[in-house]
């Protein structure tokens, strides 16, 4: 029998946060202060909340996450959409439930174990109806969970659980999706535009999988789905858009958003698989795009916080997707026609072998897999590898790609001493590594 108190307690506590917490807290001016157009100041608002200890890092089912939800949601209220949830979009939720034990990995025994308990879980869904061609749809959408206290995910190396509050991942997108619903709610675009806060992306993508299957408004009138997740470290101004080979229409749309004045660098995949909740709907033969900024030596660590956020450079990131959103509503449906996109990131490799503890660089594409972050106390890190790094070779095997790393890896076996070549500031430089 599954255990249902857990289930029940989530439930209460749910409950309880709902009718009294209203989603905001102490430290939330609530939307009093926002302006509908986007502003730095007030992702910054937003983001300062999500990513508050107080929230406890919004692992999915936990208090925490509910009070995220219910927030959002009002939010949407006070933005003047319309809840698109379920009960026939009465509600702003749509409900669904997890059960902890599909994260436990028997590869992994060091890790946390999960009980056989199920947890209620919410995607957050609003809608800004449409003036001309409302029964058309575009989704704009994000996830808000992250992981919680570090018990999975993590590539925090301590034995204490810490909060880790995932500023860039993902209270950035979802600042992203509110600033957008704001934006969008004052200027009413041609189609209907439908704005989603998905619960259990990190533990597998489930609120997004859960709204495919279980669709608040029918997937065939929805033209296009842009997903943002991870836009908060703009370096260099160099933005990364997935999937543009989802339709052959991308082009068009990016050629229309572009503008000089933002200095934005952008780097194109046209891949429209990847790990984020853009793939549920690829995989239902929809155009994506992907918004990310890349990852960084904070990824799924208590580190990930607002401080390090490049407000000013999401506030451009979000002002080239709403010229491209803009664009796209004025744009024939024929023309965004879905085509199978080539697969550059999703090729099977079975992890069969030990972890380095690195942060890859999954926009690189030079020769090599380079290193965005270093897990402090991990092979790579007693080793003396840093971020930055390239690797080049990895136990007398060179190392093209990603793939060709992963592959490496599976060579080896925990406790191995090996050699691991890499690149650094253009000189090859080789270190002796220890699992």
């Amino acid at each position: 029998m599954k255990n249902l108190f857990p289930l029940l307690f989530t439930l209460l506590a749910t409950a309880v946060l709902l009718a009294s917490c209203g989603g905001g807290d102490g430290d939330d001016p609530g939307t009093s202060q926002l302006q509908p157009q986007i502003e730095a100041a007030d992702l910054q608002r937003h983001i300062a909340f999500l990513a508050s200890d107080s929230l406890r890092g919004r692992e999915t089912g936990t208090a925490g996450s509910a009070r995220a939800a219910a927030w959002i949601a009002d939010h949407f209220r006070d933005f003047g959409l319309e809840p698109a949830g379920d009960a026939g979009g009465s509600s702003w939720y749509q409900e669904f439930t997890v059960n902890m034990s599909i994260l436990n990995n028997p590869h992994s025994p060091d890790t946390a174990s999960f009980a056989d308990e199920e947890r209620l879980a919410r995607n957050v869904a609003a809608l800004v109806r449409g003036t001309d061609r409302p029964g058309e749809y575009i989704v704009i959408g994000a996830h808000y969970d992250h992981l919680g206290m570090g018990r999975f995910g993590s590539l925090f190396d301590r034995a204490q659980p810490q909060i880790h509050n995932g500023a860039d991942d993902n209270a950035s997108g979802t600042a992203g999706v509110l600033e957008l619903a704001h934006w969008f709610s004052e200027h009413p675009p041609e189609r209907s535009m439908l704005f989603l806060a998905f619960s259990g992306e990190e533990m597998g993508l489930l609120g997004s999988q859960h709204f495919v299957e279980n669709p608040t408004v029918p997937l065939d009138s929805v033209i296009a789905m842009v997903n943002m997740d991870m836009i908060g470290r703009l370096q260099d101004n160099r933005l990364m858009i997935f999937g543009t080979g989802s339709s052959g229409g991308w082009e068009e749309l990016l050629e229309a958003a572009a503008d000089p004045a933002d200095s934005l660098q952008i780097d194109t995949v046209p891949d429209g698989t990847g790990a984020s909740d853009h793939t549920s709907f690829y995989n239902r033969q929809i155009p994506v795009l992907h918004y990310f900024t890349d990852t960084h030596a904070d990824y799924h660590r208590p580190s990930d916080d607002p401080q390090y956020v490049n407000y000013e450079g999401q506030d451009r990131v979000l002002e080239h997707l709403r010229r491209l959103v803009s664009a796209m509503d004025t744009l024939e449906r024929s023309s965004l026609a879905y085509t199978e996109a080539p697969v550059t990131q999703s090729r099977e490799v079975a992890m069969e072998g030990p972890t380095m503890g690195v942060t890859p660089d999954y926009g690189f594409d030079g020769e090599g897999m380079r290193v965005t972050g270093v897990r402090s106390g991990g092979p790579a890190d007693r080793a003396g590898l840093r971020g930055g790094d390239v690797i080049v070779r990895l136990n007398g095997r060179e190392v093209g790609d990603i793939y060709g790393y992963m592959e490496a890896l599976n060579t080896l076996e925990d406790g191995a001493e090996t050699q691991v070549t890499v690149v650094r500031e253009g000189e090859e430089h080789t270190f002796t590594l220890q699992f």
